[in-house]
């Protein structure tokens, strides 16, 4: 049978559509001109009152029914701006832009203060309390009970409110098709609060400090512009002398620290000083069943520097059976990336268009091809280029490093049955408050770049491969093996992936880290899937090091893609202390490790080679 030609107008249609990753066009076109705000309360079941803004396209007739953008967030729903600022910048912080590309598009949106934030009643006794969680069902409850809506939810956001988006899956309300969780945490133990068991003293701090700001509505705290633009929280529409916004925040008073209750925790099963339970009572991982048995789709968006959020949408796409979508990009979590690889370049993505294809297939049904193409979408830095996986990790052949004499990483093992190297621990090193883990706070929207490494190398145990005979590809997970003693009987474990150039400038590349304590290698069933080794970090697997004994210490490194170029050298970089961001385990003196490297005790690392 001969095929029909496409007529002209179809030959068109089909040159006018674009649906790729940051790219999407054609499919739809606004159909509203403006839009139509107003906020309000909702009371929930016991009795606390939700601050909520309700945004419909203007002109929307009588019967025309919508699917619906769900938005809840504990960092102010919409601000009150003071004049001139209210005449060009958003009141909605966090979502006006997005706002005002969707709901012409034919989207109603409600952002949410959460319970104990903004302008909502309530308290606070950690993040994503179960009542939080609760809200969100009894939200979509009367959204679809709206004369407007067509009985289709979606939520998306990005740190926090990407983990709300999560969370609302847990209700299992039909309602909720699809969420996009970006930037956003999977097992808050490991991805936030205690990356390699280590408390990131330095973003609880931050954190619970920037929080408390906002519940006090104290905006002139965060800077001289937060205090010329805006007078504070948005209180709704009804609350015409802000009595109830102060009453509001009155209650907030009573929410509790996210810093202080992180200092009393050690191990994943600790519970927080509070007495209100564990780490992973507000850690999505732990409600895994729920997540899957939603049925929504789900779109995990993340970046190489995002904090260790990358890994969590790795663990999130490897354990949930929805239909998913994972996208990784040359990206920290704040987008001020400044690019410091060799051969970066500028990478254009459309992050607001990429959620319009995502939730126009979804929820309004528009085939868009976004669930035809292959799950995983990567960037390879240096080689500057995005690549598409069936799956996670991508096919890869591990090639190890050794330890060496002379600070040398080698292909080959040790064959002495000597060979050892140490290092006194320096309190001084750090990765600078221009990192990945700045990015996650990164209230002063500082650039984020690794600098200086060069010289920080220096205070750091370093083994360097000799240059590389051709381009080699690292993506996945780099696995670290130390054999190591210590005077002391616990320290924290910093190892570095560094690209060391022809001319020896140094460039950060990844990291991971491991307090000894946790080191045992757990025989227990994983609460999820992972490609890592796994470390339960429970009380009962904890092992105090001992003083002078040769431990083994294994664990991973923050996923990567990565290009090391010809003639390039591979270096793994080594430190006791991160005083920038982890808590230091100080003890006086500073304790002395010892790295052996032997055919015994081979210390080593395993890069994931993708063939080329």
């Amino acid at each position: 049978m001969r095929a029909v030609a496409d007529t002209p107008d179809e030959q068109q249609d089909r040159l006018t559509k674009v649906s790729k990753p940051g790219e999407y066009s054609g499919y739809t076109t606004p159909k509203y001109d403006g839009i139509e705000s107003s906020s309000f309360y909702l009371t929930m079941r016991d009795g606390v009152r939700i601050a909520v803004d309700l945004h419909l396209p203007k002109g929307l007739k009588e019967g025309e029914k919508l699917p619906t953008i769900l938005f809840q967030t504990r960092y102010v729903r919409s601000l009150d701006l003071r004049w001139p600022f209210s005449l060009f910048q958003e009141s909605s912080p966090e979502t006006g832009k997005t706002i005002k590309l969707f709901v012409p598009h034919g989207y109603a949106w409600v952002d949410v203060d959460a319970r104990g934030s903004g302008a909502s009643f309530g308290t606070r006794p950690y993040p994503w309390s179960m009542d939080e969680v609760k809200d969100g069902a009894e939200i979509v409850d009367w959204i679809i009970e709206q004369s407007w809506s067509d009985g289709k939810v979606g939520s998306l956001g990005w740190s926090y409110t990407g983990s709300t988006s999560e969370f609302l899956l847990v209700n299992n309300h039909p309602a909720v098709k699809a969420v996009a969780p970006r930037f956003s945490l999977f097992d808050t133990y490991t991805d936030i609060a205690f990356p390699g068991g280590i408390h990131i003293a330095w973003f609880t701090e931050t954190w619970a400090r920037f929080n408390s700001i906002l519940d006090r509505n104290a905006m002139r705290e965060i800077g001289l512009m937060a205090a010329l633009s805006a007078k504070g929280i948005k209180p709704v529409d009804a609350d015409t002398d802000g009595s109830l916004l102060a009453a509001a925040v009155k209650e907030h008073e009573q929410n509790e620290s996210v810093h202080k209750q992180a200092l009393g925790i050690t191990f994943r099963d600790d519970v927080a000083p509070s007495g209100l339970g564990t780490v992973d009572t507000f850690s999505p991982h732990a409600y895994l069943d729920k997540l899957n048995s939603s049925g929504a789709a789900v779109y995990s968006f993340t970046g190489w520097f995002d904090g260790a959020y990358q890994h969590a949408a790795i663990k999130r796409f490897l354990n949930l059976t929805n239909a998913q979508k994972l996208t990784i990009g040359p990206w920290d979590h704040s987008i001020e990336i400044k690019r410091w690889w060799p051969n970066a370049q500028k990478v254009e993505f459309d992050f607001d268009g990429e959620m319009l294809r995502f939730f126009d297939y979804h929820l309004k049904g528009i085939d868009n091809e976004i669930m035809q193409e292959k799950p995983v979408y990567y960037y390879t830095m240096v080689e500057e280029t995005w690549k598409w996986a069936d799956n996670w990790p991508p096919a890869s052949e591990p090639r190890t490093y050794y330890f060496s004499s002379d600070n040398r990483l080698s292909s080959d093992k040790p064959a002495s049955a000597e060979g050892a190297d140490t290092y006194r621990v320096d309190y001084t090193t750090g990765t600078r408050l221009h990192s990945r883990w700045v990015s996650l706070v990164n209230v002063e929207m500082v650039p984020i770049e690794y600098t200086g490494r060069t010289e920080e190398d220096k205070k750091l145990l370093c083994y360097t491969s000799p240059p590389l005979t051709g381009d080699m590809e690292v993506t996945g997970h780099p696995i670290v093996r130390l054999f190591v003693s210590s005077t002391a009987d616990d320290g924290n474990f910093f190892v570095y992936l560094e690209d060391v150039d022809l001319k020896g400038n140094v460039t950060y590349v990844t990291e991971g880290q491991l307090r000894a304590l946790h080191r045992k290698l757990s025989d227990e069933q994983p609460p999820y899937k992972d490609v890592v080794p796994y470390h339960s970090f429970k009380r009962n697997d904890g092992q105090p090091l001992a003083p002078g004994e040769v431990a083994e210490i294994v664990f991973d490194l923050l996923p990567t893609s990565y290009l090391f170029l010809k003639g390039h050298s591979v270096r793994v970089a080594i430190a006791g202390a991160d005083k920038d961001h982890f808590a230091l385990m100080k003890v006086e003196p500073p304790p002395t490790l010892t790295f052996y490297r032997n055919n015994i005790h081979a210390s080593a690392i395993e890069l994931p080679v993708v063939p080329r």
